[in-house]
């Protein structure tokens, strides 16, 4: 769980740099840059939520 709010953080930070360098120099590269992190997160909640959801599947009691 720990992995997962650092991995949060760094793509976080990630995008917001990317958006500020964007902002100030306005060379596109770092738009695409923050929309790469962006997808990249998407990805990363997909598939810790999918996670999640197969350990509350598969965990649950047999009756």
């Amino acid at each position: 769980m720990l992995l997962a709010r650092i991995m949060v953080v760094l793509l976080c930070l990630g995008i917001g740099v990317s958006l500020v360098q964007w902002m100030l120099t306005g060379q596109l590269h770092y738009r695409k840059r923050a929309w790469n992190f962006f997808r990249i997160s998407v990805v990363a909640v997909f598939i810790v939520l999918t996670l999640f959801a197969l350990e509350r599947i598969l965990g649950a009691p047999l009756d």
